[in-house]
């Protein structure tokens, strides 16, 4: 691991973003951004640029917070795609129908891996989900690793390399490194 970061948060944004982008460029990986809203994908679109690095940035499906809201601002996901990078919005494979069976009922098998994946902090559990994601929606082959990065709260705090597979083998889905993370997670 790069860096360790005194705390979670959307303050380590910029040096995680820094660290994903340096080693995506040295190794000539994909980057893979987490961003709800758009700051954290505009912000690791101009270090990718930079680097020439290709971008990837995952979203929450709409209706996440609310049904029928987008919580990525659209002018956003404009500017990214017009500078070339991909915007996937699709539903995280560890929360549709075990949520809802949560909500219903009080658990799931859905909310044991979470909760699992938790462990090793929020970033962590989201860059795994991503990693799914961008498999499923075909944007990385499998085998082909890519640089993750995502966070608590907002903002990102944890970047990872990850070896993605589509949701239905996510037990596949190898994180190899980590390159930052909280230590207080």
């Amino acid at each position: 691991m790069s860096a360790t970061f005194e705390r979670a948060g959307a303050g380590n944004t910029a040096a995680a973003l820094q660290i994903a982008v340096d080693e995506a460029a040295r190794r000539g990986l994909r980057l893979v951004v987490a961003s709800t809203r758009g700051p954290t994908g505009l912000a690791a679109l101009e270090l990718s640029r930079q680097r020439g690095v290709e971008l990837i940035v995952v979203t929450h499906n709409t209706g996440f917070g609310e049904p029928g809201e987008q919580e990525f601002a659209p002018d956003a996901r404009e500017r990214l795609e017009q500078a070339g990078a991909r915007v996937v919005t699709a539903t995280l494979p560890l929360r549709s129908l075990g949520t809802s069976l949560r909500k219903a009922n009080g658990g799931s098998e859905q909310e044991i891996v979470n909760a699992a994946l938790r462990i090793f902090g929020q970033g962590a559990k989201v860059c795994v989900e991503m990693a799914a994601m961008v498999a499923d929606a075909g944007l990385v082959q499998n085998g082909d690793d890519i640089v993750a990065v995502a966070g608590t709260v907002s903002g990102a705090d944890t970047a990872c390399v990850v070896r993605p597979m589509p949701s239905n083998r996510l037990f596949e889905i190898r994180v190899r490194q980590f390159l930052c993370k909280p230590g207080n997670w």
